[in-house]
């Protein structure tokens, strides 16, 4: 319905103006506003969903973009539907692959389901939050059902899809059932009469599918909303645990600040903007004193930190974190309390290094040594020769974060 009061259109450009914060496309603004409106009108919540395939369970501040876009919606009222994909996710997001994903069990999903279903409530608010399993309305599906749902989209509009348009051009396999994934997550929104659907911008075909898919069904389409998708603490690539450039939320307080304090200077601001509630006026105040040199972006990336470990963790333990970053790294003091290891004498420093459990193998052993990473005492290891000297309680120490005490087994 179209909404003329002026009251309730200010409302809702209101929390369009919170919303857009962030997001990278809404498509479209105009029905974004007209459905707050008349959800505002109605005194009726807005359905918002996000989807997440059981698959990646550690949740990490690249997920933490999306999620908390959603507890904003939840913040102005509205209900959120968290999709577990326990059904699509047997057959895997095709999206960005180069080929056909390993189906997963029920077992694995039913697994990494309950994990992603703990850690959300980290960020989203359990009283706005209906946790869903696209299993309850995908599974009874008969046949001629999904005959219906596959009528309601062409192969060609399929193939416009980047992954699918490259395999199929580079003549690599398409399974059949990867052409159902768009459609399915498509369904999902179908089932539930979602308002708004959320994701990463690497979902937006599969959420625009959502909407055709809507329409096929005689519905109302639901708005878009692309979040971006975040780099990771080197600075390039997207933020994941693989690639081992990430925050995790669950990490301890003063490994999630020392993380933070080792992200690159150009990307103190976006960070800001999508992980952390600081006001965007603040924001863009700290971008332009750092740009003309009033600002240390020491001191920016120290109040990004600080406000990442609170949204975790609370203020106290962000304090804490803050205190021994500056003990540790500025001052160069060692941490007051760290893991203590009995080791044999004797040992070169490639063993040394994999017994203490600061190496994962020998080979990383030796690049961490190559690359002057390695301490011994404070005096850095310049090779992988010979057996180290070493007495009772010395500090074999990993790059800036990672200390372990030597004891003498």
């Amino acid at each position: 319905m179209m909404v003329q009061d002026p009251g309730i259109l200010r409302e809702a450009e209101s929390q369009l103006e919170l919303l857009r914060r962030g997001a990278v496309q809404i498509v479209s603004e105009e029905e974004l506003r007209d459905r707050l409106a008349a959800a505002i009108a109605a005194r009726r919540p807005l359905r918002v969903k996000l989807g997440a395939d059981p698959t990646a369970p550690d949740i990490h501040l690249g997920h933490t973009v999306v999620l908390r876009k959603l507890r904003q919606f939840q913040d102005l009222g509205h209900e959120v539907y968290f999709v577990i994909g326990d059904f699509t996710g047997r057959i895997g997001d095709p999206t960005d692959k180069s080929e056909t994903r390993r189906q997963l069990s029920a077992e694995e999903v039913a697994e990494n389901a309950r994990t992603y279903e703990t850690q959300v409530f980290k960020i989203l608010d359990p009283r706005r939050t209906r946790v869903t399993f696209n299993s309850e309305w995908l599974a009874p599906l008969r046949f001629e059902d999904v005959v219906r749902l596959a009528a309601g989209v062409t192969v060609a509009r399929l193939l416009e899809r980047d992954d699918f348009a490259r395999r199929f051009r580079e003549e690599r396999p398409i399974s059949l059932h990867e052409f159902f994934y768009p459609l399915m997550q498509g369904y999902d929104s179908v089932a539930l009469r979602i308002d708004v659907e959320l994701g990463g911008t690497d979902q937006t075909f599969n959420i625009l599918m959502a909407r055709q898919i809507q329409r096929h069904y005689g519905l109302e389409p639901e708005i878009l909303m692309s979040m971006p998708l975040l780099e990771g603490l080197d600075g390039v690539q997207k933020m994941s645990k693989s690639l081992g450039n990430y925050i995790g939320i669950d990490e301890p307080p003063e490994e999630m600040y020392g993380k933070a304090m080792s992200l690159p200077d150009a990307l103190i601001a976006r960070y800001l903007e999508l992980v952390t509630d600081v006001p965007l006026a603040e924001i863009r105040t700290m971008e332009r004193d750092m740009a003309a040199g009033r600002l240390n972006p020491r001191d920016a990336k120290m109040r990004l930190a600080r406000e990442i470990v609170r949204l975790y963790h609370g203020a106290a333990a962000a304090e804490a974190a803050e205190a021994h970053f500056r003990r540790v790294f500025q001052r160069r003091e060692l941490p007051e309390e760290m893991p203590e290891v009995r080791l044999q004498p004797g040992l070169g420093i490639v063993e040394m290094l994999c017994a203490a459990g600061l190496a994962a193998s020998k080979s990383e052993a030796r690049r961490l040594v190559a690359e002057g990473a390695v301490r011994l005492d404070g005096a850095r290891v310049a090779g992988i020769d010979g057996a180290p000297a070493w007495e009772d309680g010395a500090v074999l120490q990993v790059g800036r974060r990672r200390f372990v005490r030597l004891r003498r087994a």
